[in-house]
């Protein structure tokens, strides 16, 4: 699987769905969840007044150099993020970090 897999191209760039695990070691891109068609994000923040949202938006930020924002899943580990940008350029650059 790839990243094609858990994302989907539209006109302002690429939404990634993701399964969050919050109050992790480390934060990063861990690798894709195939059952659940979900690309597996670390995040080192609790999942309390948004910590966790905003270091996953800091990780894809980091990752792509464009900017990110969650449109779902505010509340759940099952996130939807947006990232802003050319479609290929997101892609190549999240392909790579996993």
């Amino acid at each position: 699987m790839d990243i094609s897999d858990v994302s989907r191209r539209t006109g302002r760039g690429v939404e990634v769905d993701l399964q969050v695990s919050p109050r992790s070691s480390r934060s990063g891109i861990e690798g894709i969840d195939t059952w659940r068609k979900r690309l597996i994000v670390r995040v080192k923040a609790p999942p309390l007044e948004g910590r966790a949202n905003e270091e996953v938006e800091e990780v894809f930020r980091e990752v792509t150099g464009c900017k990110v924002q969650v449109v779902s899943g505010h509340t759940s580990r099952q996130k939807t993020v947006i990232i802003e940008g050319d479609a290929d350029s997101v892609c190549s650059k999240l392909n790579a970090a996993l």
